[in-house]
């Protein structure tokens, strides 16, 4: 039995297009997005890091904590200025930044802290040189779950 030749591209269509669909699913995604945001690790990893709040104001960062043994992060970025912002985590661990949020918007980011130095800032244009920056010295112990700490200063 002869398939005629239109029917026969057809169903080779269908099935290069499976292939290709089944390609692209294996690649999987790339960590970040068209904005630079990006997140270390899936949400069900952070429901078991520190929660750090980042308040994010027009040229002036302020966490929740400030102590921060080694370990699993999940900070949640609060932008209540009147500006645009985002979250930059710059140190040992690498360079790790939010989605840049809108007036009243908030995200999160987890990030695992190593030993070492870190600059948390705000990459949006000028504002860290304005001063929407802090620095963190991260310690060797592991950082409880449930950690409450009084607020942090920044700049």
């Amino acid at each position: 039995m002869t398939i005629p030749s239109s029917r026969r591209n057809a169903l080779l269509g269908v099935a290069a297009a499976g292939g290709l669909t089944a390609l692209l699913a294996a690649c999987g995604g790339g960590g970040g997005s068209a904005d630079g945001s990006t997140t270390e690790a899936p949400a069900k990893d952070a429901a078991s890091a520190t929660q750090v709040t980042a308040e994010l104001t027009d040229y002036h960062i302020a966490l929740s904590q400030s102590t921060f043994p080694s370990g699993r992060y999940t900070f949640t970025a609060q932008n209540a200025g009147h500006e645009l912002h985002a979250l930059e985590v710059d140190g040992a661990g690498g360079e790790h930044r939010t989605k840049t949020l809108e007036p009243g918007q908030s995200t999160t980011l987890t990030v695992t802290l190593k030993p070492g130095s870190y600059e948390i800032d705000c990459p949006v244009d000028g504002h860290k040189d304005r001063g929407m920056k802090t620095e963190i010295t991260v310690g060797g112990a592991s950082a409880p779950a449930d950690r409450t700490t009084p607020p942090g200063n920044g700049y």
